[in-house]
């Protein structure tokens, strides 16, 4: 009988896509379980008390429940270093795995892995964020060599209504960006249904697209030592291998 694998995703508490995702993602493995812990997050903004809702404290919280479970890795499966720096997510995993002992991950982060190793300059960035979030996270890429030479954003805040976008628009503003024929195109945001976009835009556009709750789970399989390519029909992504 093979060892079970146990990945945990920390997840914002109104979000409602990024836990059957991943699920679906898992199903044909069937020694790979996915678990989820909440901490409260209905608001992007930049405003004080949104940004407050990300602070380490919350955050360390629900991974400490989740190592109750034994998981061999904790993930933030969320999109906050996009505007808050991607160092805010390099202090989170270092601290989550001195409080829990599992290894850590974020969508972010391992999105920044996949346009390295395909050597990506050039982003095409859709997001449902409002204009002031978006011109931050543009910025943040700018500061690592990335250039954003497309981008659409659909000026929301709230949380929740993130899952309310039809994925007939999500695969729109994936074709708008993929004009300006980019590296790669990344759809930021963990409530968003685009995963299951992502094979059919890369057929049509011939373009790299990465969604940020594949990217939380293709680092977690690596950091277990299990090959990403175990999953089919998610995209070019789960091919990568460092």
């Amino acid at each position: 009988m093979n060892a079970r694998i146990r990945l945990g995703m920390l997840t914002p508490s109104s979000n409602t896509v990024l836990e059957p995702v991943t699920a679906a993602m898992l199903a044909d493995l069937p020694d790979v379980s996915a678990h989820f812990g909440r901490f409260r997050v209905t608001q992007i903004a930049l405003s004080e008390g949104a940004l407050a809702q990300f602070d380490d404290a919350a955050i360390l919280g629900a991974a400490s429940l989740l190592a109750d479970a034994k998981c061999d890795v904790i993930a933030w499966n969320g999109t906050s270093s996009g505007w808050l720096g991607f160092d805010a997510d390099r202090r989170l995993c270092e601290r989550i795995e001195a409080a829990t002992g599992a290894r850590a991950a974020t969508s972010m982060l391992a999105l920044n892995e996949a346009l390295a190793l395909t050597g990506a300059r050039r982003l095409g960035l859709v997001t449902p964020y409002t204009p002031d979030v978006q011109a931050r996270i543009v910025a943040n890429y700018a500061a690592i060599g990335i250039d954003c030479v497309a981008e659409r954003h659909l000026n929301i805040h709230e949380n929740f209504a993130f899952a309310e976008v039809e994925p007939e628009i999500l695969a729109s503003m994936a074709r708008d960006v993929a004009r300006a024929k980019p590296d790669a195109i990344a759809i930021v945001c963990t409530n968003l249904r685009a995963a299951n976009l992502v094979a059919m835009l890369e057929d049509e556009l011939g373009i790299p697209v990465y969604d940020t709750v594949a990217t939380a789970v293709w680092r977690s399989l690596l950091l277990v030592g299990l090959d990403p390519a175990s999953i089919k029909g998610w995209g070019r992504l789960f091919q990568l291998k460092p």
